[in-house]
């Protein structure tokens, strides 16, 4: 791994971020929370991304203990990528990404309509 993180001596965010940090990390551990995903179907999931920056991400994503790669031994080879037990913990935070994300989203797209975004109204008992 060529990140310079201190675990010693760093910040817990920088500590977490330098395990799921990145553009494509915590899409790929997403994609893996609903279950074990060859390499090619992850290539899909994430068109935007390149095969080599798909496959380092993987790679130190394995190196930090977050997932798990399965090699099988078959002609041609099969390979799976899988969260480990250790990688399943990542759930709530990237939960709690993707509900700020669409937050966010909402408000944007309401200021871009040039409106406050919209609450959900509470009856009045």
């Amino acid at each position: 791994m060529a990140r310079k993180y201190n675990w010693k001596t760093g910040c817990d965010v920088e500590a977490t971020l330098s395990v799921i940090g990145g553009r494509w990390k915590p899409i790929l551990v997403c994609h893996l929370l609903a279950g074990p995903k060859r390499f090619g179907e992850l290539r899909r999931l994430t068109p935007n991304a390149t095969e080599r920056m798909i496959t380092l991400q993987l790679r130190e994503l394995e190196g930090d203990g977050v997932l798990e790669r399965h090699v099988f031994a078959e002609v041609p080879p099969r390979v799976e990528y899988e969260l480990t037990e250790y990688g399943r913990t990542l759930e709530p935070i990237l939960e709690s990404m993707q509900a700020w994300g669409r937050e966010f989203k909402a408000r944007r797209a309401a200021e871009e309509a040039g409106s406050e975004p919209c609450e959900v109204a509470h009856a009045e008992a």
